[in-house]
């Protein structure tokens, strides 16, 4: 099989000591599989993606700071026919988290949320008022690896609000409870290639912070996945995500429920390296896939 791997030219930014080169880990992998793979920059105007049989997002991760030409960019692979994994229809729809709401209007447990769309004005009593918490997270509605989230407390966001009304002037944001279990517990990561559960992670934040991103000096464990949060995430993937390639489900454990805080289906992070038959797995849902 000819592939292309999707990534970006900013990737070294997000290297981390504790986390193996996953772009270079699949590549080799699929290539000792027999396939032809070739790393490929999305904004690159010289690739001709039409060649291949399929393009492969693996680490795109520059899109939310470039929304207008990745929507452009997948519109053009559309229009080319050239089969992507994930789907461009399901990608776009994952961009702008918005799609939590999708989620939980279909009766999937998320974080309360407040929406503020472009242009509003954040009124930092009237959020922790509605949300019942002295501790907020702001984050944008398009956005990844923490840009531009704020964590405020009480009698202190009023500092932020300036700047966040000047980020509403040009995107949407929304409004969340800080929870404190991601602090005490962790954030759980539950993937899923082609289809069917693999492995699981818990992501910690270090100490003092609430991001628990590997590159932000968060840690990862390789954890078997609660059954009980199994069970849901196995739900949610056969509901929303079921001809996808790779799906990562992210949450905590709240009241013994996973509560979601993301569903990861354009470019996340897959913990391949923790857990041995991952490649295997993930060759074997490729293949079937463009069978």
């Amino acid at each position: 099989m000819n592939i292309a791997l999707v990534t970006c030219d900013i990737l070294a930014q997000y290297a981390a000591p504790n986390v193996e080169d996953e772009d270079s880990l699949l590549t080799n992998y699929l290539r000792a599989q027999g396939h032809h793979v070739e790393p490929r920059v999305w904004t690159n105007p010289a690739v001709e993606w039409e060649k291949y049989d399929v393009v492969l997002l693996k680490s795109p991760w520059d899109y939310f700071d470039r929304i207008e030409e990745f929507y452009a960019w997948l519109d053009r692979m559309e229009q080319l026919q050239v089969p992507m994994l994930n789907p461009a229809a399901i990608v776009r729809w994952n961009t702008n988290k918005r799609y939590l709401r999708d989620m939980e209007q279909a009766g999937v447990r998320i974080v309360p949320t407040q929406w503020l769309p472009r242009g509003s004005h954040f009124d930092a009593e009237a959020a922790h008022a509605a949300l019942q918490t002295d501790h907020l997270v702001v984050k944008p509605a398009v956005s990844g690896g923490a840009k531009n989230t704020f964590a405020l407390l009480r009698g202190e966001s009023s500092i932020r609000t300036p700047d966040l009304n000047e980020l509403l002037q040009h995107e949407d944001f929304l409004v969340q409870p800080f929870l404190p279990q991601i602090q005490a517990q962790g954030e759980w990561s539950l993937v899923y290639l082609g289809g069917e559960y693999s492995h699981c992670v818990l992501k910690t934040p270090k100490s003092g912070d609430f991001r628990v991103q590997h590159y932000l000096g968060g840690g990862i464990q390789a954890r078997p996945a609660p059954e009980n949060l199994r069970r849901t995430a196995d739900a949610i993937v056969a509901q929303f995500a079921p001809d996808c390639l790779y799906v990562r489900v992210d949450g905590v454990e709240i009241d013994g429920e996973l509560v979601l805080m993301e569903l990861e289906l354009i470019e996340p992070f897959l913990y391949l390296a923790t857990e041995p038959t991952a490649l295997a797995q993930y060759e074997k849902a490729l293949s079937a896939l463009k069978s």
